[in-house]
């Protein structure tokens, strides 16, 4: 008996992924220090969740330690439909689902997709200032090719910061500027103007 509830709980939960990746992304907003734990219930119940980690040192009394700490703590990223949002809310833990006026607003898709290719790089990267000015560039070459951002002066450092608007968070990554180009002709001018002077470079999106 035991064995039959098991197959029809794992049935449920291989059906509710293939539907998940029908819906869009939405932030939930979490527990401090209980990022990791809601992401792996979610996925136990069948939801896609995402949650992006990012390689810190932290000093302790005796030593420091490396660990792997949320890029945008107190959030994570899950699929569900939004008209059947309640199972998601009552999970111990989950304190909203970022929207405006009570409304769950998604995530745009791009932009996981661009934190997706960034962590599965294996690049050093950090959790970063919101930033959404400049020019538009485009990533031409490496593991992060084809990842539009926007170039701005960072003393002395290149460096593509990937934003999610919807929480006004960005994470950064170094970055070599030699491989960008602009995403207009217009910005091309600029940009060769800004490389002849020799000025250092800051990818954001």
């Amino acid at each position: 008996m035991r064995t039959s509830l098991k197959t029809e709980c794992d049935t449920e939960k291989a059906n509710r992924q293939d539907v998940a990746t029908e819906y869009p992304w939405f932030a939930l907003q979490v527990r401090a220090r209980h990022e990791l734990g809601i992401t792996n219930y979610l996925c136990g119940q069948g939801y896609e969740s995402f949650l992006p980690l990012y390689k810190c040192r932290k000093r302790w009394s005796d030593r420091v330690k490396e660990v792997q700490s949320p890029l945008f703590p107190g959030y994570l990223f899950c699929r569900f439909d939004p008209q059947d949002r309640l199972p998601v809310m009552k999970i111990p833990g989950v304190m909203q689902i970022v929207g405006a006026n009570r409304v769950p607003l998604p995530v745009d898709e791009v932009e996981i997709s661009a934190i997706q290719t960034l962590v599965a790089s294996g690049m050093p990267n950090q959790p970063w200032p919101f930033l959404q000015v400049g020019e538009r560039v485009r990533i031409e070459s490496g593991s992060l090719c084809g990842i539009e951002g926007i170039l701005m002066d960072f003393k002395g450092t290149h460096r593509l910061v990937l934003s999610i608007t919807l929480l006004q968070r960005s994470v950064s990554v170094e970055i070599d500027s030699a491989l960008v180009s602009p995403t207009s002709l217009s910005q091309r001018s600029r940009l060769e103007k800004t490389i002849a002077a020799r000025r250092p470079f800051q990818v954001v999106t």
